[in-house]
């Protein structure tokens, strides 16, 4: 794309572009699914617990330890595991996890001024910086869910590991980052100057200008006499008068049949019915 001061672009619609669309619903998204993933404790989960009922389930997460059951709805928090909170893991994705979403959030807070549909043209190096602090957060949720899962089985604890499975929020937590990864990214886009700006939904001024000075210029507007007579100005108690009124007919009148004789003076023989 020529240089900004060499050829200048104008949009023809103030409709947000999608691209700013996507990136704005994805990245709300990918925080929900965030938030949910490192406040829920449920990063992994161990079945089978030696010297414990068959039905119970140890669920840990990086602030909590909790003790479930598969028969019952019953949910015991707050158990202590100092050995599960000392590996390595537990603060770096404590640490990871939190500054995720509050990037996120400046991330929107940034990208949202710049998307504004109301104004002519969206600020596309804002909402392109507010997009790379949505990647750069999908980026963190990413590391600490991968190591975590990467490590599954290795992560120390005192409960004995048994049999041990991935976490729900595992599942959230990869999706969120995905999310927030796809969504930054395409926002980001917007900030590189290519295709033309086709990708942008812009068109050159020159091209707009040579588009509205090819067509057809509106017709002439012809002005037409009022067909109105001025009226008779004869002093009468009726607003016209019956000269106006012949004056103001534009066609014939019909002709009025002549009135019939009636001869009065009839000698004829008179009918029976007439009597």
């Amino acid at each position: 794309m020529p240089n900004r001061s060499a050829q200048e672009w104008i949009r023809l619609s103030m409709r947000t572009p999608g691209i700013f669309i996507f990136g704005l619903v994805m990245a709300p998204c990918g925080w929900v699914l965030d938030l949910t993933s490192t406040v829920a404790p449920n990063w992994r989960t161990i079945h089978n617990v030696p010297n414990r009922p068959a039905d119970e389930v140890v669920q840990q997460g990086i602030w909590d330890i909790c003790l479930a059951a598969t028969t019952t709805t019953r949910t015991v928090c707050g158990q202590d595991d100092t050995t599960y909170f000392d590996n390595e893991i537990i603060p770096v994705a404590q640490g990871l996890m939190v500054a995720s979403l509050i990037v996120t959030l400046i991330g929107l807070a940034v990208a949202i001024p710049g998307v504004r549909c109301w104004r002519d043209r969206p600020n596309w190096v804002v909402a392109g910086l507010g997009g790379l602090l949505i990647f750069l957060s999908g980026v963190m949720t990413i590391i600490p869910i991968a190591w975590y899962t990467h490590i599954l089985t290795e992560v120390a604890t005192v409960t004995p590991a048994a049999d041990v499975r991935v976490g729900y929020c595992i599942i959230l937590g990869y999706i969120g980052g995905i999310f927030e990864i796809l969504g930054g990214f395409v926002m980001f886009i917007g900030i590189c100057r290519c295709c033309g700006g086709k990708n942008r939904g812009e068109v050159p001024v020159e091209e707009v200008r040579s588009r509205f000075s090819h067509q057809k210029p509106p017709p002439r507007r012809v002005d037409v006499p009022s067909l109105n007579r001025a009226r008779s100005s004869a002093s009468s108690s009726v607003p016209y008068s019956k000269d106006s009124m012949d004056d103001d007919v534009s066609f014939p009148r019909a002709k009025s049949p002549a009135a019939r004789s009636v001869n009065t003076s009839y000698s004829g023989r008179p009918y029976d019915a007439d009597l």
